[in-house]
């Protein structure tokens, strides 16, 4: 019997609903259904909350082979997840651009470095982007930090995009403008931020 029958049978011998199981199990209706249909498994949590519930071993429910599938996918799952979070740090520590003294400053004929708080241009227009960069990034990390938090996958792709965009022009601005020591701190970002991305490509 798959797992799929044995949780259906367990579930009538209660005389209990889909929408009573889950409440039991603090799960949605629709994983019950799912579960139910053979459209997927349950996470080992949940597994957990099963064995517990019916007191059935988790053997009896599934198969090693089954639990083995499981087990990697919910490991997966957990890499892609920590993975986000660190993205959502490392755009978050964009803030650095804005508070360590990475720009050069003009004091009677010495050329101090100072934050972008105290950073003066001739032109108001690199001041504005260096801004707009930095605050956008911030925000990125943000939102991608609270899409983990609420396990929110919706966006998430156009997320990432934006964040590399960001940072991408980010670094060939602060190279065009000619800023050295921003540029190393805005491309070593960018490089953590692609070590990242290429980890959860071949996680999966």
């Amino acid at each position: 019997m798959e797992f799929h029958e044995k949780l259906r049978e367990l579930r009538k011998s209660r005389g209990l609903t889909q929408e009573e199981l889950a409440e039991a199990l603090f799960v949605s209706r629709t994983a019950i259904s799912k579960w139910e249909s053979r459209r997927g498994y349950p996470s080992i949590d949940s597994l957990k909350e099963i064995s517990r519930y019916f007191a059935v071993s988790i053997d009896d429910l599934l198969s090693g082979e089954q639990l083995i599938t499981i087990a990697e996918k919910e490991n997966k799952s957990n890499l892609n997840t920590i993975c986000d979070l660190l993205l959502g740090f490392v755009d978050l520590f964009s803030l650095v651009l804005i508070f360590l003294p990475l720009y050069p400053k003009p004091v009677n004929g010495y050329i101090y470095a100072v934050n972008l708080f105290d950073y003066v241009d001739n032109d108001v227009l690199i001041i504005t982007i260096y801004w707009a960069l930095f605050i956008g990034l911030t925000i990125i990390g943000i939102v991608k930090i609270l899409m983990v938090y609420f396990k929110f996958e919706k966006g998430k792709k156009v997320v990432n995009s934006l964040s590399v965009g960001f940072s991408v022009f980010a670094v060939l601005f602060l190279a065009m403008v000619r800023e050295p020591y921003a540029i190393v701190v805005a491309f070593l970002l960018l490089l953590v931020k692609g070590g990242l991305l290429y980890k959860q490509t071949k996680v999966g």
